[in-house]
């Protein structure tokens, strides 16, 4: 596997927003499935999930319940397609990685579980590159050997 994604690629590769030209530029040279985790998925269509209701109780939050629905529809469309293939993952592994990572990193930069998860992930698949566009997540990669893309 060359690269892996985390969820805000996900969300640029599903919805239009400052990063898509970048995401879709990027989909557009692969020669296959962009490799996901079930764990990605989960983040994903949890946190669409959330912003339809964070709207919902305030319009001034969130995605409009319409945009949020096509965006997990998307999301689904791209699997069904075979742009996007749900990869075996170790989570054994993954998690003792992880917890490396997080002794490694959190007291000096911090680090949110879910993206010590998508790096410890990442490097246990053999990715060569993290597909983000949070910065914390860059700086974790980077230390960790992979190229933030």
């Amino acid at each position: 596997m060359s690269a892996f994604p985390d969820t805000s690629f996900l969300c640029a590769l599903c919805r239009t927003q400052v990063n898509f030209a970048r995401v879709d530029h990027f989909m557009a040279g692969l020669s296959g499935a962009l490799g996901v985790s079930s764990l990605l998925l989960l983040e994903f269509r949890q946190s669409v999930q959330l912003q339809i209701r964070l709207r919902l109780n305030d319009a001034t939050k969130g995605f409009p319940q319409v945009e949020g629905l096509q965006m997990l529809n998307d999301l689904q469309i791209d699997l069904n397609m075979g742009l996007l293939t749900t990869v075996p993952v170790n989570w054994s592994a993954v998690h003792q990685r992880a917890e490396a990572l997080s002794g490694a990193h959190t007291l000096a930069t911090g680090h949110r579980l879910a993206e010590i998860l998508h790096v410890a992930t990442a490097l246990q698949l053999g990715a060569a590159e993290f597909l983000t566009f949070d910065a914390n997540r860059k700086k974790l990669a980077k230390a960790e050997g992979l190229v933030p893309v």
